[in-house]
């Protein structure tokens, strides 16, 4: 991945379990700010007007995560997302949460564009497809490998 988006964020207590270090889920919560920023930030695509007024959805339909060591209230992670892949209907990402001493957790997701009219998959809109070739021109795929 040569481009990626980051930003940091702060562990607060709302994302920490009884033990005092972030709770699994809530990984996927930051996740999911962090692609909604990426959006709005990066790509200059409005996402609350995406979601809302076009009604296109990009909820994830892969993933894998792994999960390195804890993170506690009070610190700061930086997020990373990459692009691994384009097709014509779904993005692949790759997110990494960095903190003092290395990595916190990776995920590699596909994000697939839906209309929430039919709940059916949809090709990527042109406009996001042309901020998307922008951000990450090496992860457009070829007219056979989309998909």
């Amino acid at each position: 991945m040569s481009a990626t988006f980051d930003m940091p964020m702060r562990i607060r207590f709302a994302h920490c379990d009884p033990a005092g270090i972030v709770y699994f889920p809530q990984y996927l919560v930051m996740t999911n700010m962090l692609v909604e920023e990426w959006f709005n930030e990066r790509l200059a695509i409005d996402y609350a007007h995406m979601i809302q007024t076009r009604r296109i959805g990009l909820p994830i339909v892969k993933l894998d995560c792994e999960f390195s060591r804890p993170s506690r209230m009070g610190e700061t992670i930086t997020l990373s997302l990459g692009v691994t892949r384009i097709g014509r209907r779904s993005i692949g990402v790759e997110i990494v949460a960095h903190g003092a001493g290395g990595e916190r957790f990776r995920a590699s997701q596909v994000l697939v564009t839906t209309s929430q009219e039919s709940g059916q998959s949809i090709d990527i809109p042109d406009d996001v497809a042309a901020a998307l070739a922008a951000f990450a021109p090496h992860a457009v795929q070829s007219e056979e490998q989309r998909s």
